[in-house]
């Protein structure tokens, strides 16, 4: 009897490719989403290796390179909340698959951060986003069957009220800079802002993705976001969000002058109407959500007209946990521990060598070696078999 992997063994790889070319992407799954997370991957290469502009001018297209700077993050975590919603079939998963929903999820997370600190003990100048991908795989479990009324409303608060009260916090914290709260409260993002970002991709996960309607919609309601966000915030305001004290408060009374010259309302309002890359102000989460919920509007309604030019970018965006570790290790072996590099033609060289890579990795192997990895750390946290159809 042939066993499976035999019988693998004896196709004509350019019988793989063809039966690829013709069935990768396809529904169920939603091409458009894995070209979003590949702008998102390709974009935060350019963050990190490109010789960008620091904002933009929208007269002076030299400048647009800025646009790099913050947002492919913040789509990547909106795409999270997309593919949480479509693990838990758009919230309508049976009460008796919650618990081994909820241990993959934890599994899962667990996995992603152990690899974001890996990652970082490479010394590299970039600001690794797994670890607070991670945790925010764990903070969104008791999120999974909420109604979507009150997913909305949670992202609301948490957009609008969350970086305000973040400020206020910060100020009476007399900027307290611990490991934990430097993680999830008080470093490039706050766990309030991923949060926000991830719940936003819940709901909009729950609509008809298979509609161009819907991808409309998404493209609309996106400008008219950013829009708000970048035409009335401060783009200019410090991305740092931490208080530079002169010194330590010394007991109750040093802590009290120092409160009293902090002007926590002032900093309050500033975080209100923060827009810049990485301030994690209201107006920047308005202004990146809109922009990313128009990127995938955008993608899904290009992923059937050009499905073949955009194959590539499908399969980079359909393993992109193995994609950016890729990118960070490609990184120190190219500029060593603690290196530096600035280069556009770097940035275009990994692109196409990623989308190469990954294009013939998802044609002879399918699924991305750290998501295979992801994938079966979450089946054993939930005590499936290896295989198991997951929820």
């Amino acid at each position: 009897m042939t066993t499976g992997a035999a019988s693998l063994a004896s196709i004509p790889p350019w019988l793989n490719v063809s039966t690829w070319w013709r069935t990768f992407g396809r529904p169920p799954r939603i091409m458009g989403l894995d070209i979003a997370r590949a702008i998102a991957i390709i974009g935060m290469i350019g963050a990190h290796l490109g010789q960008t502009a620091e904002t933009i001018e929208l007269s002076d297209p030299s400048t647009w390179s800025a646009i790099v700077h913050g947002n492919p993050s913040l789509l990547f975590a909106l795409l999270a909340g997309f593919s949480i919603s479509l693990m838990t079939r758009r919230g309508a998963i049976a009460p008796a698959d919650v618990p081994a929903l909820r241990l993959r999820m934890l599994g899962r997370g667990a996995t992603i951060f152990v690899i974001g600190l890996f990652l970082e003990l490479l010394n590299t100048p970039i600001a690794v986003i797994l670890t607070l991908y991670g945790v925010l795989y764990v903070a969104i479990i008791p999120l999974l069957r909420w109604r979507t009324s009150r997913l909305i409303l949670t992202a609301a608060l948490l957009g609008l009220c969350g970086p305000p009260l973040l400020a206020l916090l910060t100020t009476l914290s007399a900027g307290a800079n611990g490991g934990g709260i430097s993680l999830v409260l008080f470093g490039s993002y706050p766990i309030t802002v991923w949060l926000c970002f991830g719940v936003t991709g819940m709901v909009l996960g729950r609509l008809r993705l298979d509609r161009a309607r819907t991808a409309v919609w998404f493209v609309v309601v996106g400008i008219v976001l950013l829009t708000i966000g970048y035409g009335l915030g401060d783009t200019g305001t410090s991305a740092d969000p931490g208080l530079a004290w002169v010194e330590s408060p010394r007991a109750w009374a040093g802590w009290l002058q120092l409160l009293g010259s902090a002007e926590p309302f002032e900093r309050m309002l500033d975080a209100v109407l923060a827009a810049a890359p990485h301030s994690g102000g209201v107006m920047e989460i308005l202004g990146a959500g809109g922009l990313g919920v128009a990127v995938i509007g955008v993608c899904i309604l290009l992923s059937a007209p050009l499905r073949w030019v955009l194959l590539p970018f499908a399969a980079l965006g359909s393993m992109p946990l193995s994609a950016y570790s890729v990118h960070v290790v490609s990184y120190v072996l190219m500029a060593g521990p603690g290196g530096f590099i600035s280069s556009n033609e770097t940035w275009v060289w990994s692109v196409v060598v990623l989308l190469i890579a990954t294009t013939a990795w998802s044609i002879f192997s399918g699924r991305g070696p750290l998501e295979r990895l992801t994938a079966r750390v979450a089946d054993a946290a939930a005590s499936a078999p290896p295989g198991a159809q997951r929820p």
